[in-house]
């Protein structure tokens, strides 16, 4: 091999894994096939802090997991992704299907889920605890969320979701989140 040759594929090898290194990667992906956010491909990372807005994915307790699992929702094992509307020392309020933060209606719960099947339901008012944290798509009026199963646990929190690559519409045209530059790409049926 020439020198020149090898020192290329040296410089490529070391830039390569100068950049690998630089760029925060995320822990996990994960493909979002639920409307309570747009459906698609978001990437998760760790976060330590969160806010109320903040679209987090969160690993649902047992009893919720196999809910969501036996009525079809979601499979086990995949996270929710879902927005913070609550944090600890803020007060959540389920009173009949009313839900409120901070005495402020963010809204309705159903009692029946699209196949009239009924859904959970917990009511009373409670501060949310330092390890607590109220999960809601309030945009959402269906989504299986916290007006259904109430505050999650700290922990139960995978990370901070972030869209990659999501149908933003609903139209079945995925938008590229990763550059400045949005790319659409249209979902076609066989045969069109």
């Amino acid at each position: 091999m020439k020198r020149r040759t090898i020192f290329v594929t040296a410089a490529l090898a070391i830039g390569t894994i100068a950049i690998t290194a630089t760029i925060a990667m995320p822990r996990r992906l994960i493909w979002n096939a639920s409307a309570s956010v747009p459906v698609g491909l978001y990437a998760v990372h760790e976060v330590d802090q969160f806010r109320v807005g903040d679209l987090l994915a969160a690993t649902p307790p047992p009893e919720i997991e196999e809910f969501l699992a036996d009525g079809g929702y979601v499979p086990a094992g995949v996270p929710l992704i879902k927005h913070v509307a609550a944090l600890p020392g803020q007060s959540v309020c389920r009173i009949g299907n009313t839900i409120t933060v901070d005495m402020r209606v963010v809204g309705q719960a159903r009692k029946l889920d699209s196949k009239d099947r009924p859904l959970p339901y917990w009511q009373r008012c409670l501060t949310l605890a330092s390890q607590q944290i109220f999960l809601m798509n309030t945009a959402v009026p269906d989504s299986l969320d916290g007006r259904y199963f109430g505050p999650f646990d700290k922990a139960d929190i995978v990370g901070r979701a972030a869209p990659i690559w999501t149908d933003d519409a609903g139209d079945g045209r995925y938008i590229w989140h990763g550059s400045d530059s949005p790319v659409a790409i249209t979902q076609t049926q066989k045969g069109e």
